[in-house]
């Protein structure tokens, strides 16, 4: 396999799989640097379209488009994981994809994400496989309740998922496994808070991990991230020993995001992504470099910055029924930055983007926080 590690300067054309946010914010921060940005998205004027140079505007698995968004590109990189597998070991065989085509396949895969964390000797919590409603009825009589199912591959924002309260929820879950096929059946856990670790890695194994934060959601969607996270110093600890296992173990490039849940002194891993993350956007204002800066760097063959938390800082979501809200307190919000994705359409629940709140105590965040709901 070509080698990965060749410096890419501005300015140089960064390729970018996925027009969404992540994407975008990806691009701002390599314009900052000086470097000129394609983009791959089937959604024409997309929001990171709308900060780049080029748009090849097609399927994420059309080939033809792969190819050309490799031709033009020194690099190419991705903000979602559901990349298309072909579609990333070509453009690893031409040399052009830092991160590689593993992390993909692992995190497209629920199957494939808790088996490799098993045997890293890392904490998870009881699962098992299923891939029709019988064997779900099998595995459900030796699993304790509450549990969940998902589908092993393709869910987010709590979608593709189904806590399992007690065995009344029994057909539910069997109707469930019958219809999706490939499934995981996890034991709950009755975690105290979720905590994020955000890491960057350079394709020499230079590694720095942003300050832990913690996250509270509605509706299976973030709602908000605040850093630094309260929590032990035996949970830290124990956070950055998982993410350091896994970014070494799967040989991370770039921006990798792990959850975590926390129940007293002991972290179970839940999810990763390995890319730049929702709660790890607090960056861009709370560090001295964000993550978006930090994977630029990492998959362009540059030295990483040593991360410092400036303030302390909350980020809340902006979905699409808080536009109004946001909107009309633009005028007044003085200690509040808000970005918007630009994106068409004001769908309930969509993401439509983010504002941070940074101040010089936790307590003073906080205020300012609850000022900003109380408006609403």
């Amino acid at each position: 396999m070509p080698e990965n590690n060749q410096t890419i300067l501005p300015a140089q054309t960064i390729g970018i799989i996925g027009g969404g946010q992540l994407g975008r914010m990806m691009a701002i921060a390599a314009r900052y640097m000086g470097y000129k940005i394609a983009v791959l998205d089937p959604t024409p004027n997309c929001p990171t379209a709308q900060v780049a140079d080029h748009q090849i505007t097609a399927a994420y698995d059309d080939m033809y488009a792969i190819e050309k968004l490799t031709d033009i590109s020194d690099v190419v990189t991705y903000e979602f994981e559901n990349v298309d597998l072909t579609a990333a070991r070509y453009i690893e065989e031409k040399g052009k994809l830092p991160q590689g085509s593993f992390a993909l396949e692992v995190t497209q895969n629920r199957e494939k994400e808790k088996s490799l964390m098993r045997e890293a000797g890392l904490p998870i919590p009881e699962f098992t496989i299923v891939t029709n409603g019988e064997e779900c009825k099998t595995a459900l009589q030796n699993m304790a309740y509450p549990a969940v199912i998902k589908t092993c591959s393709g869910g987010y924002d709590g979608k593709g998922q189904i806590k399992l309260t007690s065995k009344n929820d029994e057909s539910t879950a069997i109707e469930f496994a019958e219809k999706n096929k490939h499934c995981i059946i996890e034991q709950w856990v009755p975690f105290e808070k979720e905590i994020s670790v955000v890491f960057t890695r350079t394709q020499t194994g230079g590694l720095e991990i942003f300050p832990i934060a913690e996250n509270t959601h509605k509706d299976h969607i973030l709602y908000q991230t605040v850093a630094p996270a309260i929590i032990s110093e035996q949970v830290k600890i124990k956070a950055i020993q998982a993410a350091t296992v896994l970014a070494e173990k799967m040989q991370i490039v770039g921006t990798f995001a792990i959850e975590m849940f926390v129940k007293g002194d002991e972290i179970y891993l839940n999810e990763m992504a390995p890319r730049p993350h929702n709660s790890g956007h607090y960056t861009i204002e709370a560090c001295n470099i964000s993550q978006f800066g930090q994977h630029i760097r990492a998959i362009c063959g540059l030295p990483l910055m040593k991360v410092e938390l400036l303030r302390p800082v909350t980020m809340v979501n902006i979905l699409g029924e808080d536009m109004e809200h946001v909107l009309r307190m633009m005028p007044t919000l003085e200690n509040g930055s808000v970005h918007l994705y630009g994106k068409d359409g004001r769908k309930p629940k969509r993401k439509m983007g983010h504002v941070t709140f940074t101040a010089a105590t936790s307590d003073e965040v906080s205020k300012l926080v609850m000022n900003y709901e109380e408006e609403k």
